[in-house]
């Protein structure tokens, strides 16, 4: 069997942390690390059983030449990357064909650095030569329009070394995920939650804490990843509350109850690992005892988090992070990712001994 080359692509600064779950996932063998994406090789089908969970999507890599450079008169070459692509390859029986017949195919792309041509430019030169290819309609996004559901999905990345075409191995992207059926303002992108739930390192009987769930996004990744743990997510906001119960339905372990996150109804060391996105004022702000200070915040985390407990949170800027310095907790571990268009600091704290 011909080893299939693979990209994850993934929220910038989670790289490292997509890298080492393709690893322990053995899904393949890591080649290259790049902007918002893991590139491995594996020895198994394109659509591996298993997916990393703090991946966006997935992609099959279907061709790659050198970086076209800046200038708009290249683009018109990127025809020859989609000439060029290995369309056997495809994730659908006869080479993508089967699926790309009945709705055709789309084309997304990105690139860094300042271009003097757009990515529109770039997915229809791209895309239209696909099509011819593959016999089939292109769907372009230049004026606005959104391409019809079953489309094959194709992708250009230029990252200032290589220009690569790949295409999606799954029907959707795997951030969106099928438990996600509620949602309320702030609410966290699943792979983040996922990467958190990582680097918590949840382990079987421990209690996973989420002072502030929201619609309990952190906590339905973290029993997802396997770990016969106790998750109890705690929130002031009922609406929060139904989101999170209705998204957890039929997961064993989880439980999300009304709660202050100034003074939850937990004893003092009650807590193994704290995973949370505290309401920081950018989306949503603090309700109850955090309304007033968000340092109560703090000081409530270090009471109920167990001798040798951990916490993994996402903070805004580097004086939140004084902030838990201050009250005690000591950063083992920090990753800058952009979140919601923002940076921010997810942070791997244990009590200062």
């Amino acid at each position: 069997m011909t080893a299939a080359r693979l990209v994850a692509r993934c929220v910038r600064g989670l790289e490292a942390v997509l890298a080492d779950e393709i690893l322990q996932l053995r899904l393949g063998v890591v080649t290259r690390l790049a902007h918002r994406e893991v590139r491995f090789r594996a020895d198994g089908p394109a659509r591996p059983a298993a997916v990393p969970r703090t991946a966006d999507d997935l992609f099959l890599l279907a061709a790659r030449s050198p970086d076209i450079g800046t200038a708009r008169r290249e683009v018109a070459g990127l025809a020859g990357l989609a000439a060029a692509a290995d369309l056997t390859g495809t994730p659908d029986a006869g080479g993508g064909a089967a699926r790309a017949a009945g709705a055709g195919i789309e084309v997304s792309a990105s690139f860094l650095g300042r271009r003097d041509f757009n990515r529109y430019d770039v997915e229809d030169a791209v895309g239209e030569e696909l099509a011819r290819r593959l016999g089939v309609a292109y769907h372009s996004r230049r004026h606005g329009s959104v391409p019809p559901a079953g489309c094959l999905a194709w992708r250009v990345v230029l990252d200032g070394e290589q220009a690569s075409l790949m295409v999606r191995t799954a029907d959707r992207p795997l951030h969106r995920r099928g438990y996600k059926r509620h949602t309320i303002p702030g609410t966290l992108h699943p792979p983040v939650a996922a990467a958190m739930a990582r680097l918590a390192g949840i382990g079987p009987g421990h209690l996973v804490v989420d002072p502030c769930c929201g619609a309990g996004t952190i906590l339905i990744e973290a029993a997802l990843a396997g770990p016969a743990a106790r998750l109890s997510g705690f929130d002031a906001d009922p609406a929060a509350l139904r989101a999170a119960r209705a998204n957890a339905a039929g997961l064993p372990g989880v439980t999300f109850r009304p709660g202050d996150a100034g003074r939850l109804p937990l004893p003092a060391g009650a807590a193994d690992r704290i995973v949370c996105n505290p309401p920081w004022g950018g989306q949503v702000g603090g309700r109850g005892l955090l309304g007033g200070s968000l340092s109560r915040w703090w000081a409530e985390l270090v009471r109920v988090l167990a001798p040798g407990g951990q916490a993994v949170v996402l903070v805004p800027d580097p004086a939140g992070l004084a902030t838990a310095i201050r009250h005690g907790l000591d950063p083992v571990e920090m990753h800058q990712v952009r979140v919601s268009g923002a940076l921010s600091y997810l942070v791997r704290l244990v009590p200062r001994r």
